[in-house]
């Protein structure tokens, strides 16, 4: 099945290029129904979890395990000699509290991220993004940043809407390239210590989500 949004698209044409280890849980939660003709909705609020907003990957790294929100976002074409294109970063209050609630369900091993994909106009500088991604004739670019790092630093946008998000500054510091080089070398400065992630692997690790997937009702 097709992501259903093309930021999420372009993300897991990231992750088969790339040769990450996944599972999309939208598809390992249908296929742990243990009723095919039964509600999803229901068997997650029998799994007593069914006020937490779900997640969209759970990704296999060589020491860490990551559980994946995506943030899809447009980045606008910058105008000649303006001002540096801002990333914008917001999330939800909920999205933060219900992927900290993930990661403490799971347990070790795991940790909860955001990665923002950006769909930008054109091929998006270097200085800006190390790791860019094109998907059906669109460029993305990738910038991860672990939940509890983002729920330190972040501050209120919107009381009505219950979004939070982080100074331009402060995001430049937290976030950053999600695997290890690949064919465009990432310096280790600028990887904010997500190398664990293991690119390029033959064959799928054990996968312990999918078990916590079927017991907690993701």
């Amino acid at each position: 099945m097709q992501r259903r949004y093309h930021y999420e698209q372009a993300f897991e044409n990231y992750l088969r290029t790339r040769r990450i280890p996944y599972v999309a849980v939208d598809e390992a939660r249908k296929a742990l129904l243990p009723d095919r003709t039964g509600s999803w909705e229901s068997f997650v609020s029998q799994g007593g979890v069914g006020s937490l907003k779900s997640f969209d990957f759970v990704i296999y790294g060589a020491d860490t395990n990551l559980l994946v929100e995506c943030k899809g976002r447009k980045l606008a074409r910058r105008r000649s000699g303006g001002a540096t294109t801002r990333l914008e970063n917001w999330v939800t209050q909920d999205d933060i509290d219900s992927l900290l609630r993930w990661e403490g369900l799971f347990g070790a091993g795991f940790e909860a991220v955001f990665v923002f994909v950006y769909w930008c106009d054109d091929l998006p500088p270097d200085a800006l993004f190390e790791e860019i991604v094109t998907h059906d004739g669109r460029w993305y670019s990738l910038r991860g940043v672990r939940v509890r790092e983002y729920a330190k630093v972040a501050k209120v946008r919107s009381p009505r809407w219950g979004t939070m998000n982080v100074p331009s500054r402060v995001f430049d510091e937290i976030s950053g390239a999600l695997a290890p080089p690949g064919p465009n070398p990432i310096g280790e400065d600028r990887r904010v210590g997500f190398s664990f992630v293991a690119a390029g692997r033959a064959e799928l690790p054990p996968l312990p989500g999918i078990e916590r997937l079927a017991a907690l009702g993701v």
